[in-house]
């Protein structure tokens, strides 16, 4: 993404395809062989970045972990950090979570 000069945080940016990743290789579970995807691209002035996985889409939601757990944040960063998210089936199969960063172009 950095060639293209968005003005949102890249570091922002990496963060939440590592958290969103993650949960797919953790949460996305087939009996079938499957690759975890990730794409990116422009919506107007946003950068929307997409993960793809085979779980079930209703396996994706916001946790509230306690203090002392070690996992379950995934999503809260993502909520906390993007300027949205949403999740739901995924056209090839199995599980779409994606989020945007608004205002990465000018318009």
């Amino acid at each position: 993404m950095t060639p293209y000069g968005p003005a949102c945080s890249i570091d922002d940016c990496v963060l939440l395809i590592s958290e969103l990743v993650t949960n797919a290789v953790v949460h996305g579970r087939s009996d079938e062989p499957w690759v975890v995807r990730v794409e990116w691209f422009r919506a107007g002035t946003s950068l929307r970045i997409e993960v793809h996985n085979p779980g079930l889409p209703e396996n994706v939601r916001l946790r509230c972990p306690d203090a002392d757990d070690a996992h379950g944040r995934g999503l809260l960063l993502v909520d906390a950090i993007a300027g949205s998210w949403q999740s739901g089936s995924c056209p090839f199969g199995g599980t779409v979570v994606s989020f945007e960063m608004a205002d990465a172009w000018p318009s």
